[in-house]
């Protein structure tokens, strides 16, 4: 994994009491950094391959965190089957960037499944997101910079209404190239930008604590976005993640 899920479980406002779902899990680093920081009761991940909801799986069993992170390999489409509506109090997603029709899909069934969306996009994704949450609730997910625009107002066509973007940085000289966005159900229309500054200085030092804290006790699992560029936290969010999540978080083998 890289360090887009860090990012993003800094970002999202989720709280020791909320139930969360996380769309699209993967190895499920999301719901390991979200349990080992104490910001969720609950977390129910969806991943569609087998094989990665089965290493997220052992992740879960490897960090004694059965009793609070369910996988389920499943399409997030189906997520109502398992999940009542109006249940979820906080939805994460980290979903596949490559968009149909405009990047070449990985000969290799998993890492395209992993890195390109089918070719409804995230609509589907966002109208489940609906369906799940109570009233109010919230849904954070991370996206190239460049379509900010185009997943707000899908979004919003789903009735979450975008409330806070925070723009990430590679470096001082170069354009944003991730964005990450909390919107709520049935909210008004009324968006702020975080601190713009917050991505803006490379940390290599707290990126290198995380390969190496994430690998304790436990070898590390395939990269699901090992293509996708590399992002650049504070020292202060990324070690913070680290210090309550990442270094308590064992991923478990292929």
């Amino acid at each position: 994994f890289g360090m887009d899920a860090v990012l993003l479980s800094s970002f999202v406002r989720a709280e020791s009491r909320d139930r969360c779902a996380d769309f699209g899990t993967g190895t499920g680093i999301l719901p390991l950094l979200l349990a080992g920081m104490g910001r969720a009761k609950s977390v129910d991940a969806f991943e569609i391959q087998p094989d990665m909801a089965n290493m997220a799986r052992r992740s879960v069993l490897l960090n004694g965190l059965e009793h609070i992170i369910r996988i389920h390999a499943l399409p997030v489409e189906s997520a109502d089957e398992v999940l009542a509506p109006g249940s979820i109090d906080v939805i994460v997603c980290n979903p596949p960037y490559g968009h149909h029709g405009t990047t070449l899909p990985n000969p290799a069934q998993t890492l395209s499944l992993a890195r390109h969306q089918q070719k409804s996009g995230l609509t589907a994704w966002f109208k489940m997101a609906y369906h799940l949450l109570r009233g109010k609730g919230r849904m954070a997910v991370i996206y190239p910079a460049a379509r900010m625009l185009e997943v707000m107002k899908d979004m919003e066509k789903a009735g979450l209404a975008p409330k806070r973007f925070q723009l990430i940085y590679p470096s001082a000289q170069k354009a944003a190239n991730l964005v990450m966005i909390e919107a709520l159900k049935d909210a008004a229309p009324r968006t702020a930008a975080d601190d713009l500054r917050a991505g803006r200085h490379t940390d290599r030092a707290a990126a290198e604590d995380l390969r190496h804290g994430a690998c304790i006790r436990g070898s590390c699992g395939r990269r699901r976005n090992s293509a996708r560029p590399r992002t650049s936290p504070t020292a202060g969010t990324a070690r913070a993640a680290i210090r309550q999540g990442a270094s308590a978080a064992r991923t478990a083998p292929p």
